[in-house]
């Protein structure tokens, strides 16, 4: 797919590795502000291999932002509660006190972004590989050629080959849980009577350990995700043991049959990358290439976004000369709320603390509540 850039422009270009939320969103808002934008996509095609995922206030933010608002509204929802239920009981309701948050599937997600890039006229490569980038401001391709633009983002998730061709100084490690996700149909008549408009985390910790994060995207689609220890065989099988599963959460039994029939389905374990720095001369990594998360606080997208939009800010409000200076001053004034909220989402994951209920405090929704769009954010302390 390419998109002719076209318009007045300020004059300067960016190169942007990933075509997921945050390299689309970085994307967006560059070209908002006139720049030309080339976004690489290694896959043959454009799409979101996700399930479903719950938006909050900042990610909402940067959807305003950038023209991308009430597209992605159209097909979502915002649940009544957050419930969570330990061994089938319910242990609270939280509603968050009117913070604005959003139910979707991340197909919906992806293309709203997608079609707000395009819009502000990013051109976007498919069948696009970097292999490469330079400090100095270039990135190579697998097929060889060498692009130079005055700001890269690397934006091409946990394996990113802009971070590891550049050395980025990095400390990754996984969990012991990790997750399979699933979109199926809602099969509200085939539930029962119920609140299945919620968001439902399903906690099983005795005998064994078990988890089923129930998200309704809209009228039609249903998000779940099924958690199980990496060394339960069983549990993290795929395609997965419908009669363990119907076992244990017995009442999501018409949803499971349908995650039961899913092709190809992956399990994936949950992992933390910590990135010493965030930039280097005049390349800036974004996303999972950055700060890959455990979903424990559901804001690793959050997170991605934000940081793509206020790296497009800080980007093109530096004088000429001083980009990679902005850059710096970026990653100091953005990265200390993205690490507190990395921390606490990998301390819920190692503790499986969130089963608690009500864990959705005021600090634990620092990050939600953060407007990355607010000029004066950083004059008032986290």
């Amino acid at each position: 797919m390419k998109n002719t850039v076209s318009g007045n422009g300020n004059g300067r270009h960016a190169e942007i590795a990933g075509a997921g939320f945050a390299g689309l969103t970085a994307a967006a808002a560059l070209a908002r502000r006139g720049w030309t934008v080339r976004v690489h996509e290694q896959g043959p095609e454009l799409r979101e291999q996700g399930a479903g995922i719950v938006l909050w206030h900042n990610s909402l933010k940067v959807l305003q932002a950038i023209g991308a608002y009430d597209q992605a509204l159209a097909d979502s929802m915002t649940p009544p509660y957050y419930e969570t239920r330990v061994q089938g009981a319910s242990v609270s309701h939280e509603h968050f006190d009117g913070l604005p948050w959003r139910t979707m599937t991340r197909p919906h997600l992806h293309k709203t972004l997608l079609d707000a890039a395009l819009r502000a006229g990013a051109e976007i490569h498919t069948g696009s590989r970097v292999v490469s980038a330079d400090p100095r401001g270039t990135v190579t391709l697998a097929s060889g050629e060498t692009l130079t633009a005055d700001l890269v983002v690397g934006a091409d998730g946990v394996k990113s080959q802009v971070r590891d061709s550049i050395g980025f100084t990095q400390d990754r490690w996984k969990t012991r849980d990790g997750i399979t996700r699933f979109l199926v149909p809602r099969h509200k008549d085939e539930l029962g009577p119920g609140e299945w408009d919620n968001v439902i985390d399903f906690w099983n910790l005795e005998p064994r350990y078990l988890r089923v994060l129930y998200v309704p995207c809209n009228d039609r689609e249903l998000y779940i995700a099924l958690g199980a220890p990496a060394a339960d065989e069983q549990g993290s099988r795929t395609p997965i043991d419908l009669d363990l599963w119907t076992s244990v959460f017995p009442e999501l039994t018409p949803v499971l049959r349908s995650a039961a029939k899913a092709a190809d389905p992956r399990y994936y374990g949950y992992q933390t990358t910590v990135v010493d720095e965030w930039s280097a001369g005049a390349v800036a990594l974004v996303g999972d290439a950055a700060h890959a998360m455990c979903p424990a606080l559901a804001q690793g997208a959050g997170c991605a976004m934000a940081n793509a939009y206020t790296l497009a800010v800080a980007a093109s409000e530096a004088p000429d000369g001083e980009i990679e200076e902005s850059l710096v001053r970026w990653g100091e004034l953005e990265r200390p709320i993205t690490d507190r909220c990395q921390q606490r989402s990998a301390d819920y994951a190692a503790t499986r603390g969130m089963a608690q209920g009500n864990q959705f405090t005021v600090e634990n929704l620092e990050t939600a509540r953060y407007d990355p769009t607010d000029p004066d954010r950083h004059s008032v302390s986290a």
